[in-house]
């Protein structure tokens, strides 16, 4: 469970929807800005506020449609309105003069892409670390259906089916737990972490999940990559279906200035 937050504040972004932002660890340390995962919320950076609450100002906030965040209106399902996002949180938690590392796990390093140029992270970042995340390609490249690497069309109708459907998941069982289990994890993940995940996967609204997914089916952030001309780490896991290491050979070639990229053996997403 997330630690309490020292201060929590309601952000308005460009189109009005109100995102729901947290603000842990020292007010006086330097500021690290959080941004979390597809079906994910603030709760996902739980382990990593323990760590680095005692020495820094953490910046947590939902994305638009997760957690405590507000859901936009139809036409607020894009990269530019996860951009926004960003930026608004920029502007409210980090002063001008100031600069903050940021750091974005899956939809949240797409996130952090798709701002590259924007003044607000050219001002306001002195460094990235993007995990577990990609820039293109998504469906042609996940892993999650086995047994159709010689039909790809098969296989990316079914990529797009399974991130874009809005079918709601239902409660909690033995089998949903392992499906989730199998398409973003590890198999010997401990099953304490397993539970954790599937509560919060459960959480995420269906038609969030679904406009989202229809969003990253059809991702092309790699001009974004390009102009991410901060100094970056990869952090990604070799057992990740989702989005497999493949990505972040990619992100690494692409990226501008690319200090080291981390893989974490046996590790999903």
């Amino acid at each position: 469970m997330t630690p309490a937050p020292r201060r929590e504040l309601r952000v308005d972004s460009a189109d009005g929807t109100r995102l729901h932002v947290e603000v842990h660890g020292r007010d006086d340390g330097p500021t690290v800005v959080l941004s979390h995962g597809w079906t994910c919320s603030i709760p996902f950076w739980a382990p990593l506020v323990a760590t680095l609450g005692s020495n820094y100002r953490v910046v947590l906030y939902d994305q638009r449609g997760h957690g405590r965040s507000a859901a936009p209106a139809t036409t607020g399902y894009s990269t530019t309105a996860l951009a926004d996002d960003l930026c608004a949180v920029l502007e409210a938690t980090v002063p001008t003069g100031e600069k903050a590392i940021l750091g974005g796990h899956s939809m949240g390093g797409m996130t952090i892409m798709a701002a590259a140029q924007r003044p607000q992270v050219r001002g306001r970042a002195a460094a990235i670390l993007l995990a577990s995340t990609g820039s293109a390609d998504l469906l042609a490249r996940s892993h999650l259906l086995p047994g159709t690497q010689r039909f790809p069309r098969l296989r990316t109708a079914g990529h797009r089916f399974l991130l874009s459907s809005p079918l709601p998941l239902g409660p909690i069982t033995p089998l949903t737990r392992a499906g989730l289990r199998y398409m973003t994890m590890a198999p010997d993940t401990n099953p304490r972490m397993v539970d954790f995940c599937t509560r919060l996967i459960h959480d995420c609204p269906s038609t969030t999940r679904a406009r989202w997914g229809a969003v990253l089916a059809d991702l092309d952030l790699e001009h974004g990559a390009r102009e991410l001309d901060l100094p970056t780490v990869i952090v990604h896991g070799t057992a990740d279906r989702l989005t497999p290491i493949a990505h972040a050979h990619r992100l690494a070639d692409l990226l501008p200035h690319c200090d080291e990229l981390v893989e974490l053996p046996a590790t999903g997403t």
